[in-house]
């Protein structure tokens, strides 16, 4: 009984695994760019990694730069369109939160050690709660939604470490920076190797719709002259 319990599992196992590669061969088959687009979230990551790997380019931006390497991950879409929505929210909401974290930052320390503190936590109270309030605003939430997230984040990290970092700004320049190398190779690999348009997208999608409400509609003919017939 063990015996054949384990062939039939063996069994179901290799069907699931055929089906799957069945269903993955197929999706990649039905549209190539889409392999196509995994290679070229690949190349993107390999390039970005050379300047973690290589001295001189590591010297240059610091311990910071794996905030490229996160830049890559998640500004990378499949379209230009969408590759330059979210490289544009994230460098405004990087060097805006950055800019307001430095602000802060000089009010603190100006302010003696005993109400430096009250004055971080303070000011990370109050814009993490704006900014969180300003998503549910249905333009902020259409179209900035990802830049408020990336500016909660980042005001937060640059706010909090400043405590204990004396060369804050130094920080804010080597992640900014890094980011900005980021999105530079996103877009790079996005536009120059086989980019992906909307707006083409949406013709080629309206094209397929339109061809199988045609083909429905005339299975729907034929079968009406034949039931009369």
């Amino acid at each position: 009984m063990a015996w054949a319990w384990l062939v039939s599992r063996a069994a179901a196992l290799g069907s699931g695994a055929s089906g799957l590669a069945g269903r993955v061969w197929k999706i990649g088959a039905d549209d190539p760019r889409r392999a196509v687009h995994g290679l070229k979230v690949g190349l993107a990551l390999a390039l970005v990694s050379v300047f973690y790997y290589t001295r001189p380019l590591y010297d240059g931006v610091g311990g910071a730069a794996m905030w490229a390497v996160m830049t890559v991950v998640v500004v990378f879409e499949y379209t230009v369109g969408g590759c330059v929505y979210k490289g544009f929210n994230r460098a405004t909401a990087t060097v805006s939160a950055g800019a307001v974290a430095l602000g802060v930052h000089w009010i603190a320390s100006k302010s003696g050690d005993r109400f430096e503190p009250v004055i971080r936590s303070g000011s990370l109270f109050l814009l993490a709660a704006a900014a969180t309030f300003s998503r549910f605003i249905p333009t902020v939430k259409a179209r900035f939604d990802y830049g408020v997230t990336i500016f909660i984040l980042t005001y937060s990290l640059v706010a909090v470490s400043g405590y204990r970092v004396d060369a804050l700004l130094a920080m804010a320049q080597q992640r900014i920076s890094t980011v900005a190398i980021g999105i530079s190779i996103c877009l790079a690999v996005c536009v120059l190797i086989c980019p992906v348009w909307a707006g083409q997208e949406l013709h080629r999608l309206t094209a397929r719709n339109m061809d199988k409400l045609a083909g429905a509609v005339e299975a729907c003919v034929e079968g009406y002259f034949a039931e009369e017939e």
